[in-house]
């Protein structure tokens, strides 16, 4: 399976067969480029090369297809990048890698992504939210706890947290409008350069604030 593609591990567990696999990583495609009203179980089962019949056998219908993909997708985020933070690193390593860690899931689960996504935002039923709000509220406090770690490390100076991790999360989630697999770097090294570029700033450290911006 090619790796943009891929399902994530928490999608992809359980009893799941192969055709179940192929159901779900056909449709996270379908529901990432079409949207959920835009994508049928007969679309489905057509790029699967399967008949609807056999669709139906392995799932009740499209929402709970539908699902599976993206609240599993929101949690497995989640579990991906803190498992990736280093243990006794200074807070702003952590951060990167929260960072880098973020961009390799992109990068591995596009499709998943891009569905997750479109679905947080602008899902009219509002399918599974309150559950993917919960882990979506736990990925933001990550970050938001790394951010105020560093501050009081003295890592970066003092800055309004919750702003800080907005920026951060805006970048991060940002890329699936832009960011072409085959094309540029990859999205870990695209996150890497955003710690710098937010952290480190775009200005030469021989270069003043412009007129009538105040320091700190």
């Amino acid at each position: 399976m090619p790796e943009d593609q891929a399902l994530p591990p928490e999608v992809e567990g359980g009893e799941a067969t192969e055709r179940m696999l192929q159901i779900l990583s056909t449709s996270a495609r379908l529901f990432a480029t079409a949207g959920y009203e835009g994508t049928s179980m007969r679309d489905i089962a057509q790029a699967c090369g399967i008949s609807k019949s056999l669709l139906y056998h392995h799932f009740a219908d499209k929402d709970e297809i539908f699902a599976r993909i993206t609240l599993g997708s929101t949690r497995e985020l989640v579990q991906f990048v803190e498992a990736r933070l280093p243990e006794g690193a200074t807070a702003s390593a952590r951060l990167r890698a929260f960072m880098v860690a973020t961009g390799e899931y992109f990068q591995r689960y596009r499709w998943a992504w891009i569905a997750s996504t479109t679905a947080f935002w602008n899902d009219p039923q509002q399918r599974r939210h309150a559950e993917r709000m919960l882990w979506r509220d736990r990925y933001e406090g990550l970050v938001r706890s790394l951010i105020q770690q560093a501050i009081e490390a003295g890592e970066i100076r003092p800055l309004d947290v919750p702003l800080a991790g907005r920026l951060v999360l805006s970048a991060l989630n940002w890329m699936h409008r832009w960011h072409k697999p085959d094309q540029g770097m990859p999205a870990p090294e695209v996150a890497a350069e955003y710690f710098d570029m937010i952290f480190s700033g775009l200005r030469a450290s021989d270069q003043g604030l412009p007129p009538g911006r105040p320091e700190g």
